[in-house]
């Protein structure tokens, strides 16, 4: 079976110097808020050209505590996109927030700018925006809008560490950015991890004390928070993949854009790539209306593919409480039923896409 992602692949090439980078944190001692992790805030806020860079366990808590230390709570609204994880709607949730949806981009499957000011009321505080499958969303657009409403924006990067806007990085337009290190991700470690970015000093310390216990020094506790550290192996392992993730970036959007070469003239959809805008492919997604069909028979002769999403947020069962209802969102409606990711990383040969792309074209 040709797998979504093959990270075996990806350890050949760096097994040496990841098992030396893990024995040095062993052989120190050293396993939290490290030197490892001091080193890689420093290379990743940089990166961004950014003040700061926080890690902390997870891209959901980077999400949960940008908006935490961003103020946002109970009575506020947050305005996001349906069509993303489950986890952008539970970190709004765990404020106490209420999220609040708008329809996607049918075409970048990003939260749709034109539509966010008719959802805006006295309430709501925040934009939260998602640079879904590795393709920016608006964020000029969302800005905008975020200045003339006098709220706040936090980006979901997710799945974009490295996209840009004509040079300017994901994350980089808000507030904060929360990103994921979950394995599979372009930048990825051996379990789960996360980083908030901003130059917002106060949200920055905010989220040292958040993910911390709430704690200003050693047992001194200014507020109750949580126990959200990047461990330093973990910061051991993404320094070495990080000193490659504009080669990774590379190498992906090359597979991308043979894929999308090979299927044109199909029935299927390929993603899209707006000028000025730098798509990092963390999945390459096509849509098609015989969706199903092409996965079934893509699965029969071996080749994995996975829906992301096959159903959006405002229908899930956890979130009928909001009262929305089948209909009300319909470009995230159609994508659910229509979207298709295909295996898409850094190592995969140009055969196996050649195979893959003649698969669905005899199928389409």
């Amino acid at each position: 079976m040709i797998p979504m992602v093959d990270l075996k692949a990806q350890l050949r090439d760096i097994k040496d110097e990841i098992l030396s980078s893990i024995e040095e944190v062993v052989s120190s001692t050293t396993f939290i808020l490290g030197p490892k992790l001091k080193e890689l805030e420093q290379g990743i806020a940089a990166f961004h050209r950014m003040k700061s860079a926080i890690g902390v366990a997870s891209g959901t808590d980077a999400l949960h505590l940008s908006l935490l230390a961003a103020g946002i709570g109970k009575g506020d609204e947050v305005i996001t996109t349906p069509f993303t994880f489950f986890a952008t709607v539970e970190a709004i949730l765990y404020t106490g927030a209420t999220p609040v949806f708008v329809d996607i981009e049918p075409d970048t499957f990003n939260i749709n700018p034109d539509l966010i000011e008719e959802r805006i009321t006295g309430r709501t505080r925040a934009i939260l925006p998602v640079h879904l499958y590795g393709h920016p969303a608006e964020m000029d657009k969302i800005m905008d809008i975020a200045k003339r409403n006098n709220l706040i924006v936090i980006e979901d990067c997710a799945q974009a560490f490295g996209a840009n806007i004509n040079g300017r990085p994901v994350g980089s337009f808000g507030i904060a950015g929360a990103f994921s290190f979950y394995p599979s991700k372009n930048l990825g470690a051996y379990g789960d991890g996360g980083m908030v970015i901003t130059d917002n000093e106060t949200l920055a310390e905010g989220v040292r004390r958040l993910r911390n216990h709430g704690a200003s020094a050693q047992y001194m506790h200014d507020i109750t928070g949580f126990n959200s550290r990047l461990d330093e192996i973990q910061a051991a392992i993404l320094l070495v993949k990080f000193k490659r993730i504009g080669q990774y970036n590379e190498l992906r959007r090359k597979k991308a854009h043979l894929y999308s070469e090979l299927l044109k003239g199909s029935e299927v959809i390929p993603p899209v790539e707006r000028p000025g805008y730098y798509h990092v492919y963390h999945q390459y997604t096509i849509r098609s209306q015989k969706r199903d069909e092409l996965q079934k028979t893509l699965r029969q002769r071996g080749i994995s593919s996975v829906v992301y999403y096959p159903q959006p947020l405002h229908l899930q069962k956890a979130l009928s409480f909001l009262g929305y209802r089948e209909g009300e969102l319909p470009e995230a409606e159609r994508a659910s039923k229509e979207v298709l990711s295909l295996p898409i990383y850094p190592e995969l040969e140009e055969s196996v896409i050649e195979r893959i792309a003649k698969t669905i074209l005899e199928i389409c």
